[in-house]
């Protein structure tokens, strides 16, 4: 259907290109498009290397040990201090 672009269909190309955008908003429109192609980049990297330092972890009997409960700092006044999350409080009145 497109068969071979030559210069001259890729120059009108262009020229409708900087028509209906506008030659200002060309720069801007690039800059985004490059810094949006390097997070996806480095997000991309990123995942790799989680998903390989996963890999020898895989074996569920490894995974034996559990995160410590979080918990939340009282605020100025509290006289209950800190908690873990998600445990009801029954000191409270």
């Amino acid at each position: 259907m497109f068969g071979k672009l030559g210069w001259p269909e890729i120059i009108l190309i262009l020229v409708v290109v900087v028509l209906l955008f506008g030659a200002k908003r060309l720069p801007d429109t690039a800059r985004a498009l490059g810094r949006s192609l390097r997070i996806l980049k480095s997000e991309t990297k990123a995942m790799k290397e989680d998903g390989a330092a996963e890999a020898p972890a895989s074996d569920k009997s490894a995974k034996t040990t559990e995160a410590p409960p979080r918990t939340i700092s009282a605020a100025p006044g509290d006289v209950n201090e800190a908690r873990p999350v998600g445990e009801p409080d029954h000191n409270r009145r």
